[in-house]
């Protein structure tokens, strides 16, 4: 039986589930599949790493977004030391997710410091830092989910380098939808050996130049990405119950909805963003949800 939550918490929660859906349609959709208990542990671990992000995105100057990465390692300190003078909603959420499912700290550092490399890095100069880069800016998460999740530990090293994958899968995914984003803000997370292999330069990144040297090396990045996708499927079948694997296999399913989406478009997400349709995603989330229920499902259909 679970523990009933402290009126303050239970707000708390709710702030966190608010913010989710928000800002993460595909999340928040996903995560919906979950019991409440768990739900509310991962809308919080989502809440502090959006908080983070867009903090840093938003702020203006390289101060004011150097500050708000203090401010994250505030708040974290706070929730893994029983909580700040004044408790914020995030705080006591954050708080009451990590005791409840004792996610190491060392996870949410790790996101902090691939936050932290957004502020400082534009470039990423081989394919190993660009690797490094999405392990901390979505392994990691992978890894706080598991925590909540729960999954077999007979097969724990499978379960964390699957999820690890997984997490590669859907931020290689999000990097080549985002490229014109990206480099409308100056920044390219296309490793720069990977343009030089393939003739390109950041001025053909950054001034939208599609053809088939782009394409050739958004190639390569989807086979990197469907790789990391097969090694990812092997942890759905790890999780703990019909309604955690459903959500694994939801939101994994969906990425790769966005990927299938920019492959069959020849990789051209300079003429619009690649983004199916709100309907298409619900109905393809509740048939992954289904897929991802049955015990011994190894990847979506």
């Amino acid at each position: 039986m679970q523990r009933r939550l402290d009126p303050q918490v239970a707000e708390a929660y709710q702030a966190c589930q608010a913010f989710t859906r928000r800002r993460a349609t595909n999340f928040y959709i996903a995560f919906s599949a979950l019991p409440r208990h768990k739900r509310q542990a991962i809308y919080a671990a989502y809440a502090y790493a959006g908080t983070v992000d867009d903090a840093v995105d938003d702020a203006g100057t390289q101060e004011e977004r150097a500050a708000a990465l203090n401010q994250a390692h505030d708040l974290l300190h706070a929730a893994y030391n029983g909580g700040a003078a004044e408790p914020s909603w995030l705080t006591m959420g954050l708080a009451d997710a990590i005791e409840r499912y004792d996610i190491p700290r060392d996870h949410f550092e790790e996101l902090v410091l691939g936050m932290e490399h957004d502020l400082t890095y534009t470039r990423y100069e081989t394919w190993a830092d660009l690797e490094q880069y999405c392990y901390r800016a979505a392994s990691v998460i992978g890894l706080i989910c598991i925590c909540i999740f729960g999954y077999d530990r007979s097969h724990t090293q499978r379960a964390i380098s699957s999820a690890v994958a997984m997490g590669k899968a859907l931020q290689i995914t999000n990097i080549m939808r985002d490229v014109k984003e990206d480099a409308e803000r100056g920044r390219i997370y296309l490793a720069q050996e990977d343009l030089d292999l393939h003739g390109l330069s950041d001025e053909d990144i950054l001034g939208n130049v599609y053809g088939e040297p782009f394409r050739n090396l958004m190639a390569d990045y989807a086979q990197r990405a469907y790789a990391f996708y097969r090694e990812g499927d092997r942890l759905i079948p790890l999780l703990d119950g019909p309604r955690s694997r459903a959500c694994c296999n939801g939101l994994q399913g969906v990425y790769r909805m966005i990927l299938d989406a920019i492959v069959e478009r020849e990789y051209d997400v300079y003429s619009q963003r690649v983004s199916p349709s709100k309907v298409g995603r619900v109905v393809r989330m509740l048939e992954l949800w289904l897929m991802g229920a049955m015990p011994n499902v190894a990847r979506i259909g």
